[in-house]
């Protein structure tokens, strides 16, 4: 069996606390710099990723050392850190030195070398300061204890290989668990398993009604023994479509021969709020009873997970937790490494620090990457990689802080106040700037390095935590600023500045991650066109498109026009009393459950209003902003009452996708706006970016947008194959050809115009 080095390592060479206190980390970006910026010290003589394999005890070893030098017999690794190397703990210091040892071992079997210099170069990613810390070993030394680490290693390796080849034995044989698929549903999955099985990268609209969650995973399934893959991950950008995951697969559990014997391990990746059972005690084995003794109990804890049979959700897992006295958040990071599907959010292959990624590389996976809802992509992946940083946070946290830590808040707050007088004549508008504010920059490290310092000896301070957090994403996005991101200030009045790095464009931080994928499928019921998100997703450029035809009728739905109606920001009050007038007037043609889509609550108000002004026969109620999960589930329950009403709601909002409302639910919609996103400076400054890009700017950032957004929301309409609807399309520029061509071309077949 292969193993990686540095997975042998962390599963036999860890023990005591789980300990995460307060060292910032390095992001994987600034890893690989800081391992580049040694290397390239090192000049003559020295090769760098230096490939290293060997078997031991019947494991297949392999890995890459930083750098070696063959004439000195010096053999390095390469870790980077932020802050005082202090605080790189001493279970963290012996892991990495068992790496670097382990690849010690192997280099002196590989160049028949009797001893060996070692290296351990802990490198200040922030202080370009690098501290070695060497030693000298023999080979037999060196081997010796790599003997230990493969014993300990041996037997769940063994068990490792049973359960792959059980895994694909039964996944060959896996039946569909229904006795027909629905229709089209089978076009879906055929689909999907060719993609799969040749690695390609696609992008799948698929309607809805056809079962996209079954109708993905089954075939993505069925494809791993065929396509020699390792992994593969579902990811979601809801909470509620990761459920729908999870209970797809107990129904392809259920559904087969002898399913109290099934070997696909699935784990449910959950946010570390939702698993935590301790959220007032930091990450260490001095602060929390379930860190203490962390690895010391993980080996049984792990052991009963992988046979659980079951998917180990956040029930199954807090479960097995408790009966090892474990943290449940860490036992499901750590069974992230031994589960063939792994379920959870978008974040966990696409963020800075996204696990399933990570892994991904260190261990060489064939991986499949899933990605449902995947129009949100954009939007998330932008969010990933944004941050604000807040004036007023840290001048509060300044008030009351203690002494050791007021010289690095008093540097950052009078490093606020240089950039707040430089930008005082623009006025209170945003200031997009074309380079961050070296001053504020440069004053964050010491202020990361003082919090750093005090949180580590002191007990726990969400105040100060925060702004530690805070300056850290700030900092690693600072050291990668460039024309895929936006800076922008705004001053909301004396000390409340915030400076803000947004991303513009995705695709260079998100390329790498496809790239490392063996075959990814985005999937949605809109995701046309294809190119937009091929482009702002930094997918491959061989990546296909294909649109799969909807499992409804033409007959099933109405679609009508309003030439005489523009929703324009000009034209808005003049189109009120229409609008509401058009839907008095379809209402009582047909009364029953209506959604009524506007660009904001102000005009949402307006036609509301009208409305009951004008015909206050019809019964309607409203969103409201900040509406709490109590009041959306009030909301949504409203459509479940007999009687029908007209509810109003803003487009983009929590009402306009990811809800179904099958039957007499719902039976029309009136979209009453094009979706466009506001023409801002900050739009005009984005279309000016993408239009330098990919030579599409008022598509990529106004036009393709807006539209999904009305495709979405009008989509809550016909669910089923048995239900009847109307679309009211209200906006004369729904009739231009270029806005239809971005609309469901099954809608128009019986359209009309009023």
């Amino acid at each position: 069996m292969k193993v990686a080095v540095r997975t042998l390592c962390e599963f036999a060479a860890r023990e005591g606390d789980l300990d995460f206190r307060y060292t910032p980390a390095p992001s994987a970006e600034e890893g690989v710099a800081g391992h580049q910026a040694i290397q390239g010290k090192r000049g003559y003589g020295y090769k760098s990723e230096y490939s290293l394999t060997g078997k031991c005890l019947g494991l297949a070893l392999y890995g890459r050392a930083d750098v070696y030098n063959p004439h000195s017999g010096l053999l390095e690794e390469i870790k980077t850190h932020r802050g005082d190397l202090s605080r790189v703990r001493p279970h963290q210091r012996a892991l990495h030195r068992a790496q670097l040892r382990a690849y010690g071992a192997l280099l002196c079997r590989q160049e028949n070398r009797k001893t060996l210099k070692l290296a351990l170069i802990y490198f200040d990613f922030g202080k370009n300061r690098e501290t070695p810390v060497t030693e000298t070993a023999t080979a037999d030394e060196l081997w010796h204890e790599l003997e230990a680490l493969c014993d300990r290693y041996r037997l769940w390796a063994e068990q490792e290989a049973h359960h792959r080849e059980q895994r694909d034995i039964r996944l060959s044989g896996l039946r569909f668990p229904f006795p027909q698929f629905r229709s089209r549903q089978r076009q879906l999955a055929e689909t999907v398993y060719k993609n799969t099985v040749k690695g390609g990268t696609l992008l799948l609209e698929a309607p809805t009604g056809l079962g996209k969650t079954l109708g993905t995973l089954f075939p993505a399934l069925m494809a791993m023994p065929a396509a020699g893959h390792d992994r593969l991950t579902y990811l979601t950008c809801r909470n509620t479509a990761r459920q729908l995951a999870v209970d797809a697969v107990e129904r392809l559990r259920a559904a087969q021969e002898a399913p109290q014997i099934w070997p696909l391990r699935t784990l449910e990746l959950v946010a570390k709020a939702d698993a935590c059972e301790h959220p007032d005690k930091a990450c260490h084995g001095d602060s929390c009873p379930l860190a203490k003794g962390f690895f010391d109990r993980l080996p049984d804890a792990r052991a009963e997970a992988a046979q659980a049979g079951t998917t180990l959700t956040q029930e199954v897992l807090a479960k097995i937790a408790t009966g090892h006295n474990i943290c449940p958040y860490f036992l499901g990071q750590e069974m992230a490494r031994w589960c063939d599907l792994v379920i959870g959010d978008v974040n966990r292959m696409f963020d800075q620090s996204a696990l399933l990624h990570g892994l991904t590389r260190q261990n060489n996976w064939k991986t499949v990457v899933l990605v449902d809802e995947a129009h949100n992509l954009v939007d998330r992946g932008r969010g990933m990689y944004s941050v604000q940083l807040d004036q007023q946070r840290l001048l509060k946290v300044r008030k009351t802080a203690p002494r050791a830590l007021k010289p690095h808040l008093d540097r950052t707050a009078r490093a606020w106040q240089g950039v707040v007088r430089d930008l005082s004549d623009k006025g209170d508008a945003p200031v997009f700037l074309d380079s961050l504010p070296s001053a504020l920059t440069g004053s964050l490290l010491g202020l990361v390095s003082g919090l750093t310092d005090f949180l580590a000896d002191n007990p726990p301070d969400l105040a100060l935590q925060e702004v530690l957090f805070e300056s850290v994403a700030f900092m690693k996005l600072a050291d990668s600023f460039g024309d895929h991101s936006l800076c922008e200030f705004r001053r909301e009045g004396r000390g409340r500045a915030s400076l803000t790095i947004q991303n513009l464009v995705p695709a260079d931080f998100l390329r790498d991650r496809f790239q490392a994928a063996a075959s990814v499928l985005l999937f949605s019921a809109t995701l046309s066109p294809g190119v937009y998100y091929r482009d702002l997703l930094g997918l491959p450029e061989d990546s296909r498109f294909t649109s799969l035809p909807s499992a409804f009728s033409a007959d099933q739905l109405q679609v009508h026009f309003t030439p005489k109606i523009s929703t324009r920001q000009a034209h808005r009050n003049a189109s009120v009393t229409p609008i509401a007038a058009l839907i008095a007037q379809q209402y009582r043609e047909r009364p029953g459950h209506y959604l009524a889509f506007f660009s904001s609550f102000k005009y949402l108000n307006e036609v509301s209003e009208a409305l009951g002004s004008n015909a206050p026969d019809i019964p309607q109620r409203s969103q409201h902003p900040g509406m709490n999960p109590q009041q959306r589930r009030e909301f949504l329950a409203g459509f479940r009452e007999k009687s029908g009403s007209v509810a109003f709601a803003v487009l983009g909002g929590v009402f306009s996708e990811g809800i179904d409302l099958p039957g007499d639910q719902l039976i029309g919609a009136f979209v009453a706006t094009l979706g466009l996103p506001p023409f801002d400076a900050w739009h005009e400054i984005l279309k000016h970016r993408l239009q330098q890009r990919f030579g599409a700017g008022y598509e990529y950032t106004y036009l393709i947008p807006g539209l999904q957004k009305v495709a979405q929301a009008a989509g809550r309409v016909i669910r089923t194959p048995d239900d009847q609807g109307v679309i009211w399309l209200i906006d004369d520029r729904f009739l231009q050809p270029q806005i239809r061509g971005l609309l469901p071309g099954w809608w128009f077949e019986t359209e009309t115009a009023d």
